[in-house]
């Protein structure tokens, strides 16, 4: 079902779910940022995905089905036949003894499916519901047999073997939301694993002697040399079917037992993202907002590979992009693609580094320049001047934490009183497993039970003797995990005067940070406290990708 722009404010404006004159302004703004009204009202929060969702089931006249709040269970699911299913985009949301609600993504269908479904199902009465299309497609996964039972059935047909596995391998990959696969030759066979929300999960295994051909059919998609074994490669490829399209990155390395391939998908989902998704506090987004309204400075991302900077620099671009702008980045590689924005990959082989790309981009009149990260003194030194010299630049950099980065790059040779005039913000994040909200219960658990796990749990969470915490049971639509998606933690530290005068004495990151938190800096932990208190992701969890800060009296030494 394709909603024409029309029809889209017609169902809006009828229901009221929207004022006219915020759809004006929305089809405006739409048109100068080159995206959809309905990625411009997601963003503002002027529209949630399920009042949309009840907006085209009341244009229909049918019930809405939420199938994201109230996942149905996996054998209820499958009491429709497979063919019906996928025919009609369909899936049994609910089922009682005489009646059910079948969810469908396209109502319109609605005589044909009631036909099917009275062959299918005699002795009930069937009402039809509306459910988003990737809700749809997110419960017809338990139609797919395992990747074990379906490689075998591929290798018995003995046709188009690499494509065939390839496909299947990727279809799962997305529909289990990963970020990752890896193929990871062993000595007989090679072991698929997939990363679900950072973690890496075995998805499958496939016999070595059929690896070469899956190898070398990568490698062409990717534009990769077929004839280079003993090297790295890195290369680029686009998978499309009637539902994704998907760009991916492709690594290949050599090991002792083969090479290795690593794809990383590049997922879609960016479109639609706010400073909120990305887990943000209110007083985070202003200060954020702030920072990125001002002419000229340099704001700095920090953290691990994965951790979701380029993610939150794209959606602060996508929020400034306007036709009176000119933002420019230099990437290796670019990952999400932006209409309205000029984006520049690095080219080694050209010799179009991100140092000589920033120096041509400063001559192309930018207001806003990304730099999607600085590596080395010479990049560091550009892009200090650039933002010296009235334009906005933006920057992933590898530190620790968000004091450690002003130190490491005076180690690279950035002077003091540059970086002090230039340096806006510097922020610190981590990507932390969300709590499932389909399975999260809510449990009280002994203080002496925390305590096991964080011995300074009385700080965070004061004397009581029992604490209520969330988890997750485990479900169908966490794949029994407890965990769906992700939410980043923050540390966020401004370059008040103050810090300006401590910084032209090059501190260290402990001097930055006894500042810092005497101005009020939350630490990256404390942050991911107040998300576990909320019920956003779970004690155990934030331990894994953070750790307290060096002492329990920190904050209150830093107070004097």
């Amino acid at each position: 079902m394709n909603l024409t722009a029309d029809t889209i404010k017609e169902i809006l404006i009828k229901g009221g779910y929207v004022s006219p004159e915020d759809l004006n302004k929305a089809e405006t703004v739409a048109k100068a940022r080159h995206t959809t009204v309905l990625e411009y009202l997601f963003s503002q929060e002027l529209l949630t995905k399920e009042l949309w969702g009840q907006a085209i089931a009341e244009s229909f006249d049918v019930p809405y089905a939420d199938i994201e709040a109230t996942p149905p269970p996996k054998e209820q699911v499958l009491k429709l036949p497979e063919t019906l299913a996928q025919k009609f985009h369909a899936v049994l949301f609910k089922d009682d003894a005489k009646q059910c609600v079948v969810a469908t993504d396209d109502p319109e269908q609605s005589p044909a499916l009631k036909q099917a479904l009275k062959e299918a199902l005699p002795n009930k009465k069937c009402t039809i519901a509306f459910s988003l299309p990737e809700q749809i497609q997110g419960a017809l996964v338990h139609y797919r047999k395992t990747l074990e039972t379906r490689f075998v059935a591929i290798l018995k047909e003995q046709q188009r073997v690499a494509p065939e596995i390839i496909d299947e391998i990727i279809e799962d990959a997305l529909s289990l939301r990963a970020s990752d696969i890896h193929f990871e030759p062993q000595a007989k066979e090679v072991l698929i694993r997939f990363r679900v929300d950072g973690v890496l999960h075995e998805a499958g295994r496939i016999p070595k002697n059929y690896y070469e051909n899956i190898l070398n059919r990568i490698k062409v998609l990717a534009r990769l040399r077929i004839d280079e074994h003993q090297s790295s490669q890195d290369g680029a490829m686009r998978y499309a079917t009637n539902e994704h399209t998907v760009d991916m990155r492709v690594s290949v390395v050599p090991t002792l037992d083969g090479e290795k391939i690593v794809i990383r998908l590049l997922s879609t989902y960016l479109q639609g993202f706010t400073l909120a998704d990305l887990g943000l506090s209110e007083a985070d987004q202003e200060r954020l907002n702030r920072s990125s309204k001002k002419p000229f400075g340099m704001i700095l991302v920090t953290g691990p590979t994965g951790s979701g900077k380029t993610t939150t620099l794209y959606a602060l671009i996508k929020i400034l992009n306007r036709p009176e702008v000119n933002i420019t980045t230099i990437e290796d590689p670019v990952e999400y693609h932006i209409a309205g924005i000029n984006q520049i990959q690095v080219n080694p082989q050209t010799n179009l580094t991100f140092a000589k790309g920033l120096r041509a981009i400063v001559r192309q009149d930018p207001n806003i320049i990304l730099v999607g990260e600085i590596r080395d003194q010479e990049t560091a030194e550009i892009s200090i001047n650039a933002a010296l010299t009235g334009h906005l630049l933006f920057s992933t950099f590898h530190a620790n934490d968000a004091a450690t980065a002003i130190p490491r790059l005076m180690d690279m040779g950035a002077e003091p009183f540059l970086m002090a005039s230039t340096l806006e913000l510097v922020i610190a994040q981590r990507l932390a497993r969300k709590i499932c909200e389909a399975c999260r219960y809510s449990a009280s658990i002994k203080q002496s039970s925390i305590k096991a796990l964080l011995p300074q749990s009385e700080h965070y969470f004061g004397k009581k003797e029992t604490i209520n915490l969330y988890r997750g049971k485990g479900c169908d639509a966490c794949h029994g995990t407890g965990y769906r998606g992700r939410t980043a933690i923050f540390e966020f530290i401004e370059n008040t005067p103050e810090m300006q005068d401590l910084i032209l004495k090059r501190p260290s990151s402990k001097d930055i940070q006894d500042l810092a938190r005497r101005q009020g800096t939350i630490s990256l932990f404390e942050d991911g406290i107040e998300k576990v208190k909320a019920g956003i992701t779970t004690l155990e969890e934030l331990l894994r990708v953070s750790n307290p800060p060096r002492s329990l009296y920190d904050r209150k030494k830093a107070h004097g």
